[in-house]
């Protein structure tokens, strides 16, 4: 019998001893960031998004949900990462936004992601990033460095009502960016 440590540095049991490697290796239906069209690659067209969690020391998250052409960023409460709870919730975004502006999204390979099948009800594709890669899903990355100038890591996730999450929502979506030509995130989303 081996012990916890020696599990954990054995590369092909993968993390912490679980066989099989990669959470990616238990996702369903996961299709690779490598088969994504250039047209979503290149930023041409409205409707691709990237999604992550951003994490806080407390234990607690918000579902961040980000567009690729536009950079139109979404903060949304999220109780828990179970996968059911996360798909339900960016379902629930989902059906808000108009079938022509949601297409696909891009994910990592963490669990809270794995129910992510459940967009195609809505006509969306799934793209998983490579493991270690997160600059593949960039967009929402830089969203979430963004937000954390007004939630740092030590921000106790109870204390973010909808209503502050949308105020913050509001405050990143209209500021000018250089890479839009100084139009906002609201201005190319909804213009």
């Amino acid at each position: 019998m081996r012990s916890t440590n020696a599990g954990c540095l054995k590369k092909q049991d993968g993390w912490c001893g679980r066989k099989g490697g990669s959470s990616k290796n238990f996702i369903e239906a996961r299709v690779s960031v490598h088969q994504r069209p250039e047209a979503v690659n290149n930023r041409s067209r409205t409707g691709h998004w990237e999604t992550d969690l951003m994490q806080f020391s407390e234990y607690g998250q918000v579902l961040v949900v980000h567009e690729r052409r536009s950079r139109f960023t979404v903060l949304l409460p999220q109780a828990t990462r179970k996968a059911d709870e996360v798909a339900r919730n960016l379902k629930k975004f989902f059906k808000t936004v108009p079938r022509r502006k949601r297409k696909s999204v891009t994910f990592d390979n963490g669990t809270e992601f794995s129910q992510h099948f459940r967009l195609r009800a809505l006509g969306m594709r799934s793209w998983f990033c490579d493991t270690h890669s997160p600059w593949q899903k960039g967009g929402v990355e830089n969203s979430i460095g963004r937000a954390r100038r007004f939630l740092p890591r030590k921000t106790n996730p109870q204390t973010l009502t909808p209503e502050a999450l949308a105020k913050l929502t509001a405050r990143i979506n209209n500021t000018p960016r250089k890479c839009l030509g100084f139009k906002t995130p609201n201005e190319v989303f909804f213009g």
